[in-house]
């Protein structure tokens, strides 16, 4: 990929905090019953605060609010848009596709392309290269990715069931722990052609890999309890860092591409234990690597790109360097795309 530049990054951000303090306070009576010390959540995921949806906020509305600010950033035409790839884990219903939902919102062309991509947290990742490769084809000039994700029913799903389960052991909440790091955002992401003395990111590296012999250790689905999710959080830790290093060495054998030659990473933010094991495993510099963690919590599809957004925001990614976004997935996949910025 050569001539595919990411014009213009915007994200919304829910305007309610929770923090994992808050979070044990509604546990208040599981923590005591298990004899859990206060302060663990926060301990052992480095998430202090996530952000959340007013009630009643859908997936396909939260991706909206992202998307108009990015046509509004960019300063491009709604009817100029000729994709749109909503996806979010979090979507509207099981039909019709939620980016009918936010074509309509963003008032979008009736010839605009539009559809769901649905790939855990690599979502946005996903559609990122899709889009990239419809472009380099010549099929569309301009495209959107977009991802609303809602954490507020496994949440509140999760502690319910938490609090109503009085047999429940610390060894059995431990598949409950990773619902309880999930928070709110969304983001989205203006795709063009490269122009002539382009002055905007491009995409130009990616590699990935899938290791589905492990896609059972994070999964979820909504019953009459509501939406639930039972993780295996050390094993899906191991197992997704394993099959990162085998990503990596793909991604960085590729000249330029070493983790010498990269000045800063932008990697899906889980937890802060992950955050080390990776930047070890792979031998980064983990001062390159940025992060945004314990303010918004795991955003699902919505991590890496927001997390990459603040990074453009706050000058930590610059033009004169190149960028890595790593991705991973339950399921499990790894997506790890390469970002150069060239000086003007």
């Amino acid at each position: 990929m050569n001539h595919v530049c990411l014009d213009t990054f915007a994200y919304a951000l829910p305007p309610r905090e929770l923090t994992s303090a808050e979070l044990e306070e509604r546990l208040a009576p599981v923590y005591r019953r298990l004899k859990l010390p206060a302060g663990r959540l926060e301990m052992m995921s480095g998430i202090a605060s996530r952000r959340l949806w007013p009630a009643g906020t859908r997936p396909s509305q939260a991706a909206t609010l992202a998307g108009l600010d990015a046509l509004r950033r960019a300063g491009v035409a709604p009817e100029k848009i000729g994709c749109l790839i909503f996806t979010s884990v979090s979507r509207d219903m099981l039909e019709p596709a939620t980016a009918s939902f936010v074509h309509q919102g963003l008032g979008l062309a009736n010839d605009c392309l539009i559809f769901d991509l649905s790939n855990a947290c690599l979502g946005f990742l996903d559609g990122m290269l899709l889009l990239a490769q419809m472009i380099e084809l010549g099929r569309i000039e301009h495209g959107l990715v977009v991802a609303g994700e809602t954490a507020e029913d496994l949440l509140a799903s999760t502690v319910r069931t938490l609090l109503e389960d009085q047999t429940s052991t610390r060894k059995s909440i431990k598949p409950a722990f990773a619902s309880l790091t999930i928070g709110s955002g969304s983001v989205a992401l203006y795709m063009r052609r490269e122009a002539a003395n382009e002055t905007k990111p491009l995409l130009a590296h990616a590699a990935w890999l899938a290791n589905t012999r492990h896609n059972n250790l994070c999964q979820g689905e909504g019953g009459m309890a509501g939406v639930l999710m039972a993780t295996d959080s050390e094993e899906l830790l191991v197992r997704g860092v394993e099959t990162a290093a085998a990503t990596w060495r793909k991604f960085s054998a590729a000249p330029g591409w070493s983790g010498a030659d990269i000045g800063c990473f932008f990697c899906h933010q889980v937890g802060s234990a992950h955050a080390r094991l990776l930047c070890e495993t792979l031998e980064i510099d983990p001062a390159k690597n940025f992060q945004t963690l314990a303010r918004f919590g795991n955003t699902g599809s919505v991590s890496a790109p927001l997390t990459m957004a603040l990074g453009i925001e706050t000058g930590v990614f610059r033009p004169g360097m190149k960028a890595a976004v790593l991705g991973i997935g339950s399921g499990i996949n790894c997506l790890m795309l390469g970002i150069e910025w060239r000086k003007p």
